[in-house]
């Protein structure tokens, strides 16, 4: 123990008295020796010998793993440590460890969730409006989604508002999760992380590379929610009204010519057929692991919106054989090589595509919005650059004014940025990636000359045929 913690240890007890602790010590809540969880959300701690706490739920899972038919510890008497109806111990005669430091957190002043309103989600078009000032280009894509995300949840308090009044026209909107199809670095985590922020809704965010079966090693199906949950801070309403977003759902197409059976993909496709649709699901609070001294929580998926992507490499050449399969000889045929060039080649596809590429019909069946997003040009890299509200360029341009210095680029070192952000082919992540390769010298160099008062970045420089252009102040 250092001395930080002895010091500590030692005001506790002259505040506390001899034992450590006082029940009219308000200022500190008890966590949860198993599932961390305080005292403000898991309830009344048991106090066990050593110093440890444990929730009522933790407690109660212990004993129906040891005995089968499991029993009612408020049933227990003349047990002053497991008596789940015994509300003040210090009446007792019986001395009470100190708990842990470690186990002694500060309480937290309650934060009242604000409601859930229709009114709080704005139109399609402001949700499109916001986009615009975070993501460059995708216009097709930026207005589905928008549509998309503001029937979801004009759906949710419908649905709400019918179980409080029966609708007499006894309509039932069905459930319209999103499949979004774009090369690397197109934007489609970007947009949904962007989405959630301006929403205000809880999200997840998920890889499809790691789910498997249920019983095989890697993550289970659950382990989706169980990420939701987490970001809602453990509220199960809150949960129900956010956003999950599994990436790189490309990656459990169905595998071709396999002998083994198929764990990481088409089984999966199959188990998130219940998620995708609604169901009631059992996660664990506070962890991804399923146990028995792991306290679960039941949530309704039927509220909660799925978002899919991926990459889908390859599906561009099965969009293309199958329209090249449509030529013919005469005064209207269709050139052999009409479709090669289109960067815009994805927004033709179908579902008889995806299903080719190793997605199931049912999988499908439930993500009826497609969303395909076009691969990024010269032109909107540069854009990405500077025209964004977080653009890279005015992260770097704020890095430096911190240390007084304003940092200036040349059009034509954007130019060539972009250019050389195509040639790497992963789309926006490039930039990044170009920026900080070229910038590592002047962000090591700048600080050591408080004289420097202007740094501008030219095409020369970034090409290695001179320096950067520096100007002093005054």
């Amino acid at each position: 123990m250092n001395e930080k913690d002895e010091n500590l240890t030692e005001d506790t007890k002259t505040e506390n008295g001899q034992n450590g602790r006082d029940s009219s010590d308000d200022s500190y809540e008890k966590v949860c020796y198993s599932c961390r969880r305080t005292e403000s959300k898991a309830g009344p701690m048991i106090d066990m010998p050593g110093g440890i706490c444990l929730c009522h739920d933790c407690m109660q899972k212990a004993f129906d793993t040891v005995l089968k038919n499991g029993f009612d510890l408020s049933k227990i008497q003349n047990m002053p440590f497991l008596n789940m109806n015994l509300s003040d111990i210090s009446k007792l005669n019986i001395p009470q460890p100190e708990i842990p430091q470690k186990q002694r957190i500060k309480k937290k002043a309650p934060k009242e969730q604000p409601s859930f309103d229709i009114r709080d989600i704005p139109a399609p078009h402001r949700i499109k409006a916001s986009l615009d000032q975070y993501v460059i280009g995708q216009e097709q894509a930026k207005k589905v989604i928008s549509v998309a995300v503001y029937n979801h949840y004009k759906r949710v308090f419908a649905k709400e508002a019918q179980q409080n009044t029966p609708d007499p026209d006894d309509v039932v909107i069905e459930k319209s999760n999103i499949l979004m199809i774009g090369p690397t670095g197109s934007g489609k985590t970007y947009l949904v992380r962007t989405l959630a922020r301006l929403l205000d809704v809880p999200l997840a965010i998920a890889d499809a590379t790691s789910l498997t079966e249920a019983g095989y090693i890697g993550d289970d199906i659950e382990s989706v929610i169980s990420k939701l949950l987490a970001a809602a801070d453990n509220d199960v309403e809150r949960a129900e009204h956010g956003i999950v977003f599994i990436d790189e759902i490309d990656k459990i197409a169905r595998k071709k010519d396999m002998n083994s059976r198929d764990v990481s993909g088409e089984s999966v496709q199959q188990e998130l057929l219940k998620l995708l649709e609604g169901s009631q699901v059992e996660v664990p609070v506070g962890t991804n692991q399923k146990n028995a001294l792991s306290p679960m929580a039941t949530v309704n998926t039927d509220q909660i919106l799925f978002i899919c992507g991926g990459a889908f490499p390859d599906l561009e050449r099965i969009v293309k054989e199958r329209l090249n399969r449509s030529s013919s000889i005469g005064y209207r045929a269709e050139l052999k090589d009409r479709y090669d060039e289109d960067p815009d080649i994805l927004s033709h596809v179908t579902n008889a595509d995806l299903r080719a590429f190793g997605m199931i019909p049912e999988f499908l069946g439930r993500l009826p919005i497609q969303v395909t997003l076009q691969k990024l040009t010269e032109p909107m890299l540069v854009k990405i650059l500077k025209e964004p509200k977080n653009a890279i360029l005015k992260q770097y341009i704020k890095l430096l004014a911190l240390d007084e210095v304003k940092l200036v680029f040349e059009d034509d070192a954007l130019e060539w940025i972009a250019a050389e952000a195509m040639k790497r082919e992963t789309g926006a992540r490039a930039l990044r990636a170009i920026m900080e390769e070229f910038m590592l010298d002047i962000m090591f160099e700048v600080p050591k000359d408080p004289s420097i008062g202007t740094v501008v970045i030219t095409r020369s420089y970034l090409e290695k045929n001179g320096g950067p252009r520096i100007e002093m102040r005054g």
